[in-house]
C-alpha cells in the first residue's frame, strides 16, 4: 500500500512539472527619498486568482532580489513591502520566463507612526532583530498544531524529540503573546496549541526580562518563538485527556487542562503509567521548574530534570505526576507567574558489566551484577514576579521551594581478575538509605535605565538554602586474595548531614562613551558559599544488638567555605552589523575548611587569577552572520581533592587528597557561521570550539597486585578538546502538492586527557567523527516519510607504545512514517536499527519499531488509538564504552515489548476555530 501511494505521488509530481512554467523576476528596491537601497524587504508573489502564495524572497544589502519559481498559473501579483513604507504591487503575466522590473523606489508611509504597520499578507517580514511569519502563508493540515507549522518555516527544524532550531540554534523558549506559558516550554505549547489560533509567529535572540527591558541583544546562540493569538481566540478553554491499558499489565494515563482570559493563564496537568514515560514531553516537565538547569536521559527511557529524579534513574519505571500554572497581570506593572509540580515514581533496575582496565604495564579485568529498587516524591514550587515601577524601573523577583523525599536500596557483586583470569579480590554489599530534602532559593533582579544613550545599573542578589538528612544502612564483605588474603566485614549505619548556605551579589554599571553604541561596563560579583556536612557512622555492637559503636575513620564533621570576589571591566561595542565585547576581570577566591574531627586537617587556601572574555559577531547581510568567543576561565579543585584526609569507605579504593594542588585554567574558543538563503531555500551552519586545559586536577592511582587503588590528586598540563560540525538543509517544493526537504551534517569531536597510573603519565587521544544525512517527503498533507541515517568512527590513540589503540564503529538508521488514507484513519511508524560490531558478549545489532494507528471520531474531537512498542520485540540497552582507562560493555533493564489499546480526547474553545485533532503520541 505504502509502495503504491509513493509511486502514484512521484508519478503525479513528474507530470506537475512538466505542466509548470518557470519564472525569474529580479529588481533592486531603494528608498525614494533617499534613493538608498532598502535591505530585508519582502517581495512575494501571490495567484491572482485566490491570493495563494506562490514564492517569496527579501532584498540583500543593496536592495538586490531575485524570485525564482515554478507556477501552474499564467496571471500572478507581485507584492513589495517594508516597515514604514508604503507597499507596491504590480501584475505579473507569464508570458515569459524572465522579468527585470529595474529600480523600484518605497514612499515613506504617512499613516504609520515608529513600527505600527496595517496587516501585511507578506509571508515574511523583517523588524531590526526579529523575524516574523505571517501565519496564513503557510499551508498546512486543517487541524495542525504549532509544531506542524514550525515545520513549515524556512529555516527552522523541528527533530524526533521536538527540539527546534532555527538556522542551526537551538530554541530555548516559546513566549504566548510576549508572555511565558507552563514555564517558557517549548513542547508543551508547540504540541498544544493549535495553528488556526495564531496570527503571527516572531524569532529573535534569547533575551533575559533585563535584557529585553534595556534593549540590549541577547544570547547569539539560542532563539526565541512568540506566538502571537488572534485576539478573538485569548479567550477560552483547550486540553486533551488520555488514557490506555496494554498487554503485560501496561498502563497510561494523561490530562491536561487549560484556561485562557486575554492575561490570565491556568493550566493544570496530571499523568500517571508505568512504561518509562513522563506522560508528557520532556520538554513540559523541564520548563515546570523554571528552565535554566540540564536534563537527562537514560538509554532506556529513565531520565531526570535539573537534578531532579523522574524514575530513580532506570530500569522498569512507574511515575505519577501533577502540576499547575497560573498567570496574570495586575494592574499596569505587575506579571505574575506561579509553578507547582509533583512527581513520584518507583523503578527496578537490574544491570550487569564487564569492564578491562587498562595499565601500563599490564590489565586485569573486573565483572560486576547489581539489582537496584527506588521510590522517590517531589515537591517544587516556583515564583515569579516582574514588577515594573515606570519605563526606566524594573524589579523581578524569582523564589523557589523544592521537597524531596527518596528511599532505596542497592545489592551489587563485583570482582577483580588479573590478567591471566585469577580471582584477586570481591566484594558483596548491600545498602538501603532513606533520605530528606529541602531547598529554597530566591533571586532578586534590579534593572534600571538611566537617561536616553543606553546607560543603566543592574544588581543581583540570589541566595540559597539547602538542607538534606540521610539514613544510610550498609552491610558488605569485602575478600582480599593472594599473599596477603584479608576479609574486611562492615554492618553499619550512617546519619548523615548535608546542608548549603549560599550567596551571590552581581552589580554592573554601564556607561555610554557613544550614545547607544559604544559603552564601558563595571562589575563586581560576590558570592559565598558555606557548606556544614556531618556524618556520624556506627558500627553494629553484636552485644547490644544496637547500631553504637562510633566509626571515627569512617565519620566527618566538617564546615567548608568557599569565597569568590570578583571585579571586572568590559568594553561593549554595537552596531547594525557589528558587536563586539571584551572583559578583563581579577578574580580572589578562598577556601576554607575546618574539620571538627580532626583538626590537623584545617586548611585555608587562596587563590588568585585573571578571567578573560571576548565576544565578537558580524552580519554580512540579512542572510548570514558569524559569531566568535574567546573566554579564559579558573576553577580551583575541589575540597575532597586538597584536603589530605585519607578516605577508606571503599577499602578497594583508599583516596587521599592533595594540598599543593594548583587552580586549573581553561582557555576556550568558539566559532560558529550560518546563512539562509530565502530564495533557494538554502540553510548552512558550521560551527567548531576548542578547548586548552592547563593545570587540569587529575586522579593518580596506584594499583598493587592484589588491585587495591591508592588514589590521590595531581595537576597535569596538555589536555585539550576540540568539537564542531555543520549542517547544510534544502527544501525543495516538487509542485504545488509535495515537497522534499534534505538534511546533511556531520559531528566532530577530538578529546586528548592526561592520565596516571602506578606514577606512568600518560595521554590518550579520543577522535570520533559521525556524518548524517536525513530526508523527509510529503504529498498532499496525507503521507509524510523520514529516513536519516547516522554512522559514528571512534579511535583512541595512546602515547605509551604498549597499549593498543581501540577503534569503535556504530551504524544508526531511523525511519518515521505517517499517513492519514483514509482521512479519519492515521498511522505512525517509528522504526530503528542500531549496529555496534565491537559489542562484546551482548546482541551487535536491534531493531526498534514502534507503530500507532488513531482512528477520529466524534467529529474529530477524539480517537481511538492502538499503539505498538517494540514490535520486533528486540529492545536492548547493550552498549560498549571506551575511555583512557578501560573499556566496558554493559547492559541493563530495559522495557519489553507491549500493545496497548487507548482512548484520546481533545477540546479546544477558543475562539471559533478551536477544532483540534492531534494525537500527541510520543515514541
Amino acid at each position: 500500500m505504502k509502495k503504491t501511494i509513493l509511486l502514484i505521488a512521484i508519478l503525479f509530481a513528474v507530470n506537475s512539472f512538466a505542466q509548470s512554467k518557470n519564472f525569474k523576476i529580479k529588481g533592486i528596491v531603494v528608498s525614494e527619498k533617499e534613493k538608498a537601497p532598502i535591505e530585508s524587504a519582502t517581495i512575494h508573489l501571490e495567484k491572482a486568482k485566490d491570493s495563494a502564495i506562490v514564492s517569496y524572497t527579501i532584498t540583500d544589502e543593496k536592495g538586490n532580489f531575485s524570485l525564482e519559481g515554478k507556477s501552474f498559473h499564467n496571471n500572478l501579483k507581485l507584492f513589495i513591502s517594508f516597515v514604514g513604507m508604503q507597499s507596491y504591487s504590480k501584475e505579473i503575466i507569464l508570458t515569459k520566463s524572465n522579468f527585470n522590473l529595474g529600480t523600484i523606489s518605497l514612499k515613506e508611509d504617512d499613516n504609520l507612526l515608529q513600527e505600527v504597520v496595517v496587516k501585511s499578507r507578506a509571508p515574511i517580514t523583517i523588524k531590526k532583530d526579529t523575524l516574523e511569519f505571517n501565519v496564513k502563508s503557510f499551508k498546512t493540515k486543517k487541524d495542525a498544531n504549532v509544531e506542524d507549522l514550525l515545520k513549515k518555516l524556512p529555516g527552522v527544524e523541528v527533530d524526533a524529540e521536538g527540539k527546534i532550531t532555527v538556522n542551526g540554534k537551538e530554541v530555548n523558549k516559546i513566549l504566548v503573546n510576549g508572555k511565558p506559558f507552563f514555564g517558557n516550554d517549548p513542547s508543551i505549547t508547540t504540541k498544544n496549541l493549535t495553528k488556526d489560533i495564531i496570527e503571527k509567529v516572531q524569532i529573535t535572540n534569547t533575551k533575559t526580562k533585563s535584557e529585553g527591558f534595556t534593549g540590549e541583544k541577547g544570547d547569539d546562540n539560542n532563539k526565541t518563538i512568540n506566538l502571537t493569538i488572534k485576539k478573538e481566540n485569548n479567550k477560552g478553554w483547550f486540553g486533551r485527556v488520555s488514557a490506555g491499558a496494554g498487554t503485560e499489565k501496561r498502563y497510561e494515563a494523561a490530562t491536561m487542562v487549560n484556561r485562557f482570559d486575554n492575561e490570565t493563564r491556568v493550566s493544570v496537568l496530571a499523568s500517571t503509567n508505568n512504561i518509562n514515560s513522563p506522560g508528557f514531553s520532556f520538554g513540559e516537565i523541564q520548563k515546570m521548574f523554571g528552565g535554566g538547569g540540564g536534563i537527562g536521559f537514560s538509554s532506556n527511557g529513565a531520565f531526570n530534570v535539573n537534578g531532579r529524579n523522574f524514575g530513580g534513574g532506570q530500569g522498569i519505571v512507574k511515575s505519577k505526576i501533577g502540576g499547575v500554572t497560573y498567570a496574570d497581570k495586575y494592574g499596569k506593572g505587575l506579571d505574575v507567574n506561579a509553578n507547582y509540580f509533583y512527581s513520584g515514581s518507583s523503578s527496578n533496575n537490574e544491570s550487569k558489566n564487564n569492564r578491562e582496565n587498562i595499565l601500563p604495564d599490564r590489565r586485569y579485568f573486573s565483572n560486576s551484577n547489581s539489582s537496584s529498587e527506588d521510590e522517590n516524591d517531589n515537591h517544587s514550587l516556583d515564583l515569579e514576579f516582574d514588577i515594573e515601577i515606570d519605563s526606566t524601573f524594573l524589579i523581578n523577583v524569582n523564589p523557589s521551594f523544592v521537597l524531596n523525599d527518596r528511599k532505596g536500596s542497592y545489592n551489587k557483586f563485583e570482582e577483580s581478575l588479573d590478567e591471566n583470569n585469577v580471582l584477586t579480590n570481591s566484594s558483596n554489599s548491600n545498602t538501603r538509605s532513606e533520605s530528606s530534602a529541602k531547598n529554597f532559593s530566591n533571586e532578586i533582579d534590579l534593572t534600571k535605565k538611566i537617561g536616553s544613550k543606553g546607560s543603566f545599573i543592574k544588581a543581583s542578589v540570589r541566595n540559597q538554602i539547602d538542607k538534606t538528612n540521610t539514613d544510610d544502612y550498609n552491610n558488605s564483605t569485602i575478600e582480599i586474595f593472594g599473599n596477603n588474603p584479608s576479609t574486611e566485614i562492615r554492618n553499619q549505619f550512617s546519619d548523615i548531614e548535608n546542608n548549603l548556605n549560599g550567596l551571590r551579589t552581581r552589580v554592573t554599571y554601564r556607561f555610554p562613551l557613544i550614545a547607544k553604541k559604544l559603552f564601558l561596563d563595571a562589575k563586581y560579583i560576590y558570592q559565598k558559599d558555606e557548606r556544614e556536612n556531618k556524618e556520624s557512622t556506627f558500627d553494629f555492637d553484636t552485644n547490644t544488638q544496637q547500631f553504637s559503636d562510633f566509626n571515627t575513620q569512617l565519620s566527618s564533621d566538617f564546615t567548608f567555605n568557599d569565597i569568590t570576589k570578583t571585579p571586572s571591566l568590559a568594553i561593549v561595542y554595537r552596531d547594525k552589523k557589528w558587536r563586539f565585547n571584551f572583559e578583563t576581570g581579577f578574580q580572589n577566591r578562598t577556601i576554607e575548611n575546618e574539620d571538627k574531627l580532626r583538626p590537623n586537617l584545617n586548611l585555608k587556601r587562596d587563590f588568585n587569577n585573571v578571567n578573560l572574555d571576548a565576544g565578537l559577531r558580524y552580519r554580512f547581510d540579512s542572510k548570514a552572520s558569524i559569531y566568535f568567543d574567546y573566554s579564559l576561565e579558573n576553577g580551583a579543585p575541589r575540597i575532597n581533592q586538597l584536603q589530605p584526609f585519607t578516605d577508606v569507605s571503599n577499602p578497594l579504593n583508599i583516596v587521599t587528597g592533595n594540598p599543593n594542588l594548583k587552580p586549573s585554567n581553561n582557555h576556550r574558543m568558539y566559532v560558529n557561521f550560518n546563512k539562509f538563503n530565502w530564495q533557494k531555500r538554502t540553510g548552512l551552519y558550521l560551527y567548531v570550539s576548542g578547548g586548552l586545559r592547563n593545570n587540569q586536577v587529575v586522579s593518580k592511582s596506584i594499583i598493587g597486585d592484589d588491585l587495591v587503588r591508592n588514589t590521590t590528586y595531581e595537576n597535569v598540563d596538555g589536555a585539550y578538546d576540540v568539537w564542531g560540525g555543520g549542517s547544510y538543509s534544502k527544501s525543495v517544493k516538487l509542485d504545488t502538492i509535495s515537497n522534499l526537504k534534505i538534511r546533511v551534517g556531520t559531528r566532530l569531536n577530538i578529546n586528548k586527557n592526561i592520565n596516571f597510573f602506578n606514577d606512568t603519565e600518560y595521554g590518550a587521544k579520543t577522535t570520533e567523527i559521525s556524518p548524517n544525512l536525513g530526508l523527509t517527503y510529503e504529498w498532499n498533507k496525507v503521507v509524510s516519510i523520514e529516513p536519516s541515517y547516522t554512522i559514528s568512527f571512534s579511535e583512541t590513540n595512546y602515547d605509551l607504545s604498549n597499549f593498543q589503540n581501540q577503534k569503535f564503529t556504530r551504524h544508526s538508521f531511523r525511519v518515521r512514517t505517517k499517513t492519514t488514507v483514509p482521512k479519519k484513519l492515521e498511522w505512525r511508524n517509528d522504526i530503528r536499527y542500531n549496529f555496534n560490531p565491537n559489542v562484546v558478549g551482548f546482541n551487535q545489532s536491534s531493531w526498534f519499531w514502534n507503530s500507532t494507528l488513531a482512528y477520529s471520531i466524534l467529529n474529530d474531537k477524539a480517537s481511538i488509538t492502538l499503539k505498538a512498542y517494540d514490535l520486533l520485540n528486540q529492545n536492548t540497552n547493550a552498549q560498549r564504552r571506551a575511555t583512557a582507562n578501560y573499556i566496558e560493555d554493559s547492559e541493563s533493564t530495559v522495557l519489553q515489548q507491549y500493545f496497548m489499546l487507548g482512548f484520546n480526547w481533545k477540546f479546544n474553545s477558543l475562539g471559533q476555530k478551536g477544532k483540534v485533532r492531534d494525537y500527541n503520541m510520543h515514541f
